[in-house]
């Protein structure tokens, strides 16, 4: 089959790999589409895998193909949305109900072959089928939607907050949905590229700019997020948040990124630093959601692309071209 593989560090092609055998547990599934994630970035980077080359693409759905001799929840034809996530369900944060923290932590896309291929091998228990009047390609969409809803469980987010999030790409936006639909009082964003606080606009923010100083809001805001991963916009974010307030750090940062905090306005103004990584418990309520219309599709994915063409899509990602762009196999 043809696949998108990162071969090496910066270097990404296409090619033909080996088609995916499910075992007992397992389905084969034909995907639609998968979309391009910043996690992906770091792969290319040589961050995350654990080794290269590897097939990515964490946030896939299509139709199922082929299932395992024990498969009895799907059958061919059935049209599902994969949860990359892969747990031990053994360690001590499994055990615990952390699995998102697991010690042998792996996801489809990431440690083991992904989406970004014209077939993908998935556990049963990590399909969720999808309704009749939901586009299997649009449901790309649910696995980082998903993400989000994992933020806002640990946000716990309160009626009446004043909400501030940096960064409007896919999952600044999928934030600013779900802060709406959670009781905000007012969320405003800040973003330096014109274009992606325009989508923010049409969606309904209460206020943007290009940066958090352009917003009347001296006393800060109850819940700042982070949603891009950069060192300058989590260093401004941490001052703005107000007292009692939390901030999650919910971009992902390149390892290396450095900021400085103040220890004792933290424990002055009981502030709260926090972060939320992937998914949990969470796919399932993200594909509801979806499947509810918290999203529109057509607004958040902004570029449907070939799989041939992966290379380029990582590249114009990469310059924060589009929202959300998915590869088509």
């Amino acid at each position: 089959m043809k696949a998108a593989v990162i071969e090496s560090v910066g270097r990404a092609v296409v090619s033909e790999v080996p088609d995916p055998t499910p075992g007992p547990r397992d389905v084969v599934v034909e995907v639609a589409a998968c979309g391009l994630c910043g996690t992906d970035l770091h792969i290319l980077q040589g961050e995350f895998a654990p080794k290269l080359p590897i097939v990515p693409g964490h946030e896939f759905a299509g139709v199922v193909a082929e299932v395992g001799s024990q498969v009895t929840e799907l059958a061919v034809g059935d049209r599902v949305a994969v949860d990359p996530s892969l747990h031990c369900h053994e360690c001590r944060y499994c055990r615990s109900g952390h699995n998102n923290l697991c010690e042998r932590w792996a996801a489809i896309g990431v440690t083991v072959p992904g989406g970004a291929a014209q077939y993908a091998l998935a556990p049963v228990a990590n399909c969720v089928k999808l309704p009749e009047h939901v586009r299997t390609q649009d449901a790309a969409l649910v696995e980082p939607l998903s993400c989000a809803v994992r933020g806002y469980d640990v946000l716990k987010s309160r009626l009446g907050a004043h909400v501030l999030i940096y960064g409007s790409g896919t999952m600044g936006l999928m934030m600013l949905e779900l802060a709406k639909r959670t009781g905000a009082a007012s969320v405003d964003m800040v973003d330096v590229n014109p274009a992606r606080l325009e989508t923010a606009r049409q969606l309904g923010v209460s206020g943007s700019a290009a940066g958090a100083d352009e917003l009347d809001r001296p006393q800060g805001w109850d819940v700042v997020i982070d949603a891009t991963g950069n060192a300058a916009a989590i260093q401004d974010g941490l001052d703005r948040v107000a007292k009692s307030g939390t901030f999650l750090q919910f971009g992902v940062a390149d390892y290396a990124t450095r900021v400085t905090i103040d220890p004792y306005r933290i424990y002055n103004q009981e502030i709260t630093i926090t972060g939320s990584m992937a998914v949990l418990h969470s796919f399932e309520r993200a594909a509801e959601l979806f499947a509810n219309g918290v999203l529109d599709p057509d607004v958040f994915i902004s570029d449907r692309i070939a799989l041939d063409r992966y290379p380029q899509a990582l590249e114009q990602f990469a310059a924060g071209v589009g929202r959300k762009i998915v590869v088509v196999p």
